[in-house]
């Protein structure tokens, strides 16, 4: 596993797919970069399963790789497949519920108070 980035470091993250499989009923996550700006997280869900309600109080981009989920952003529900994206504002409450196994990255970024 390659070490989590400093900020002059560039970094690549291979073969995710074999390395951070999706496991039967079950959520796991892997850090893949870290540092004074950003955080980028991929996650895999098992069909079922979910994150409840929750803030985040950085700005988040969610890519869903894979796979199908409801996203529920302040209240309202989004379907997501293949590739599609959404924003989060800093603090804005979200959950979600996979619909079929799903691979999904998430890309925090510190934003100025």
């Amino acid at each position: 596993m390659p070490k989590l980035s400093q900020l002059s470091e560039s970094s690549a993250h291979l073969d995710l797919a074999q390395s951070l499989p999706v496991v039967a009923e079950s959520t796991t996550s892997r850090v893949l970069v870290t540092n004074d700006l950003l955080r980028v997280v991929q996650f895999t869900f098992d069909a079922g399963e979910l994150l409840t309600e929750h803030t985040s109080p950085r700005a988040v981009v969610v890519q869903l790789v894979s796979g199908r989920m409801r996203f529920t952003v302040d209240g309202t529900e989004h379907v997501m497949g293949d590739g599609d994206i959404i924003y989060l504002a800093p603090g804005a409450s979200h959950s979600l519920v996979a619909e079929t196994a799903c691979r999904m990255t998430l890309v925090m970024v510190d934003t100025p108070v």
